[in-house]
């Protein structure tokens, strides 16, 4: 078949010729088979571990020898796992197979995978094995469990989460019988790794259909996100807003661009809201401080999660800003420039429109002053304005030869750089030592 790269075809036909089965298998067929384009190249075949290192020595490695794997390195570079045809034993941590026995038999390997649609085998000729209609289940965009849909969630409870990444990055509708299953055994995903979670909820976050995925299953994303639940349902009492809390959640996430720290911005940015609420004698809700609620909330996710101390920085700043005010005047402008610099600004503005776009419509006007705000951004970036003090025409060494010293170098760099800010003082090197000299000794 068309699609399968010649490194692969190469790997196929050297293990045929040796007098075993091989077949391509999970994700690539699945890709190949809805035109879309195919990641890595997995191989089943009913070869021996010891069998496959030797035919494709030196470039196979044993990478899972316990398991049946070994990668082997094509010209390019890339790497091909070759996992002969096995059985799984017992899960016994929800995660893990215990041992696993190898077998001749490609419908048995194929029957102890998670999804119909990851359960397809494609030979170098073309030819396909379908046991259990994943094929089917293409053409009808439907994620179903192998089997006995709680028997596979028992067996791996990380397979809840990559089915909802399925269905959020295929915009795939889950089985009835598989949808069940999966919330019934969703209370397994406490014993998932942090990690692992993570990984999941990212691709989960960032798919095309992450809108209704949220929308379907808050209660199975709060067993590990408990800080959501509150938000399910949670009516907002405001004329800014159509939807209950949750919903607005999902479609601020929807609605800004698949980037993991923007996702998980608008999915952590309102939690505080319930904690905020209150109502007004106008009969009307209210969130004061409900950023700094979320921000909190936001902390103790990112950390459980595992974050990266960077993204975590980035998106506690993101949902702490998220609603503030945006005043359009340059010096605003370079305020803001010097807090948070321009990467992270860009950011805030992609966040606060998303927000807006998940409002009720009568107030999606403010999209014109967040365009309004940008458009100042640029303006004055290309003036090449001061705002940091790697821009500022003095440095520490400057202030030193005045006879500064220590941390009071510092302190008056960054009054220097506010009042150059605030247009007090311009930026110009005799300017600022002159102050300097007259006011900062």
């Amino acid at each position: 078949m068309e699609g399968i790269p010649e490194a692969v075809r190469e790997i196929l036909a050297r293990l045929e010729g040796a007098g075993y089965e091989a077949w391509c298998v999970g994700g690539a067929v699945r890709d190949l088979l809805l035109g879309r384009e195919p990641g890595d190249w997995d191989v089943a075949a009913s070869a021996p571990p010891e069998a496959v290192l030797a035919l494709f020595a030196p470039r196979a490695l044993p990478t899972g020898l316990r398991h049946g794997t070994v990668t082997v390195k094509t010209s390019g570079g890339a790497g091909v796992e070759v996992t002969t045809y096995r059985r799984d034993g017992a899960y016994l941590d929800n995660r893990h197979p215990d041992h696993v026995e190898f077998t001749s038999s490609l419908a048995e390997d194929l029957s102890r995978r998670d999804f119909t649609v990851n359960a397809i085998a494609l030979d170098r000729r073309g030819n396909l094995s379908d046991p259990f209609g994943g094929r089917e289940d293409l053409s009808r965009r439907v994620l179903r469990a192998v089997g006995r849909a709680e028997d596979r969630f028992g067996e791996d409870a990380l397979r809840i989460l990559r089915c909802l990444r399925f269905a959020s990055r295929l915009g795939f509708a889950i089985d009835p019988d598989t949808a069940g299953a999966l919330r019934s055994r969703a209370h397994l995903l406490r014993r998932i790794a942090p990690e692992r979670i993570q990984a999941e909820l990212t691709g989960l976050l960032c798919g095309d259909n992450v809108l209704d995925v949220l929308l379907d299953y808050p209660d199975v994303l709060g067993v590990f996100l408990p800080e959501i639940l509150p938000c399910v349902g949670f009516d907002q009492r405001s004329v800014y807003h159509c939807y209950n809390v949750w919903e607005h959640t999902a479609r601020a996430a929807a609605a800004v661009r698949p980037e993991p720290v923007l996702r998980y911005t608008m999915l952590l940015h309102d939690l505080g809201k319930p904690d905020a609420f209150t109502l007004g004698e106008d009969g009307r809700g209210h969130f004061y401080g409900h950023w700094r609620r979320s921000a909190e909330k936001a902390a103790d996710i990112l950390d459980r999660l595992r974050f990266d101390s960077r993204s975590r920085r980035t998106i506690l700043t993101l949902v702490e800003r998220h609603d503030c005010q945006l005043l359009l005047s340059e010096k605003a402008v370079r305020r803001s420039l010097a807090r948070y610099g321009e990467e992270t600004l860009r950011l805030l503005l992609e966040v606060k429109r998303a927000d807006n776009l998940a409002q009720a419509e009568a107030y999606r006007d403010r999209q014109g002053l967040i365009g309004r705000w940008e458009e100042l951004l640029d303006r004055v970036l290309a003036q090449d304005s001061c705002f940091s003090l790697r821009q500022l025409a003095v440095k520490g060494n400057d202030l030193t030869e005045l006879g500064l010293s220590g941390p009071a170098v510092g302190r008056a760099l960054h009054t220097l750089l506010e009042l150059v800010i605030e247009e007090e003082l311009p930026n110009d090197r005799g300017s600022l030592l002159k102050y300097g000299k007259e006011n900062l000794l």
